[in-house]
């Protein structure tokens, strides 16, 4: 039979993806002081077990002010990394390439746990143990009304931010990832430099498209240079603000060609989030693959390797989507939660190795079953 080309592998440097399918970046905001725990281990595990091509961490704060919450890990200091490193070995052992999402949460740092609120630290908080600390920004623009005033950074401040998101791609290598994610999207520090909506600088990192990018470039710039050459880099971007005077496609496809120059391999294309809740993921219900048209978009003009993501929920939705030419891996996230053995599963409908490449604890009870699944369903 011919094999989708879901599960065809996919070479990225001196890198193999076994498949074109990835667990998407998530944060579980159970971190304590951002040290990764046993919470963790299991849920990363899992999907390790899943079939998934590779497994992302959440972001990974690379600066301690930078969390968006108390519960969010970090990578800003070698025994916060000691802390990933039975979770990045026991994804590698059960045959998942491991990566981590290198992160700082600029303005949007210092926020409430989704489920206590998802706003802004306050009074209320206390309580709970969870103060506010000071926030950073490009300018001292506030996300929406209520929120933290963050503080306008210097040039020092940049220049710390991008050997602190070197020193973090370092740490990852020490722990055998085999590629790292910068995130700027989703109104983080590195998107808030991108969007014109908060960024409001009149010096080299401000006003027009390539100077609101220069702060995100002179980070992936360090990066590619402490990160392996033969490893690949990713990027995720908020393809669009969706608020009217944004960041748009059309920058995006040219900050894709910037990046492309640097040395980053992969742009994953996801959207919003700069101004709290985006047009983009608000309002109406969101159709299947809404973001896939901003991942083939920036494929076609910058001639980059993407990674889709956003309500993908089946192989043959996915298969459809590679063979379109949208992007060339497919992330998956919250459908992941829901079934953690989405990529295996997806296979088993779709006709591929039943279960001959699942963990051995698994798939040999499975085989044996499926002759009798088989008979029920043609006597049903």
């Amino acid at each position: 039979m011919t094999i989708p080309m879901l599960f065809t592998p996919l070479q990225l440097r001196d890198v193999t993806f076994a498949n074109r399918i990835t667990v998407a970046p998530m944060c579980q905001y159970s971190a304590v002081d951002g040290f990764a725990n046993d919470w963790h281990l299991v849920h990363l595990g899992a999907l390790a077990k899943g079939g998934f091509a590779a497994v992302m961490t959440e972001a990974a704060a690379v600066q301690e002010t930078g969390r968006i919450t108390h519960g969010d890990i970090g990578l800003w200091s070698d025994a916060h990394a000691e802390a990933l490193r039975p979770i990045i070995d026991f994804i590698r052992a059960n045959g998942a390439l491991a990566g981590i999402q290198l992160a700082h949460a600029g303005r949007k740092a210092a926020m409430q746990r989704p489920w206590r609120g998802n706003g802004p630290l306050g009074e209320a908080d206390h309580a709970l143990g969870d103060d506010p600390w000071a926030v950073m920004a490009p300018s001292a623009v506030p996300v929406t009304e209520g929120w933290l005033m963050p503080r306008e950074m210097t040039p020092a401040d940049i220049a710390r931010l991008a050997e602190d998101f070197a020193s973090a791609a370092r740490r990852a290598d020490a722990l055998g990832c085999e590629f790292v994610e910068i995130h700027s999207g989703h109104g983080y520090l590195l998107q808030s430099f991108l969007s014109p909506l908060s960024n409001k600088r009149s010096d080299a990192y401000g006003g027009d498209r390539r100077g609101r990018s220069r702060a995100l470039l002179e980070v992936a710039e360090a990066v590619r240079g402490a990160w392996p050459e033969g490893k690949p880099l990713f990027v995720r971007i908020s393809s669009v603000d969706g608020f009217e005077g944004g960041w748009e496609i059309g920058d995006s496809v040219e900050l894709a060609k910037d990046l492309k120059a640097l040395g980053v391999d992969v742009i994953d294309c996801s959207s919003g989030g700069n101004q709290g809740a985006s047009k983009v993921s608000a309002g109406a219900p969101l159709p299947a693959g809404y973001q896939l048209p901003y991942a083939q978009a920036i494929r076609q003009g910058a001639g980059i390797a993407t990674q889709g993501v956003g309500l993908i929920l089946d192989g043959p939705q996915a298969e459809a989507a590679l063979q379109a030419g949208q992007a060339d891996l497919i992330a998956i996230g919250r459908q992941a939660l829901f079934d953690p053995f989405w990529p295996r599963h997806q296979a088993y409908d779709m006709g591929v190795n039943a279960f001959a490449d699942w963990p051995e604890q698994y798939g040999w009870w499975l085989n044996r079953r499926e002759r009798s699944i088989q008979a029920i369903r043609e006597q049903g």
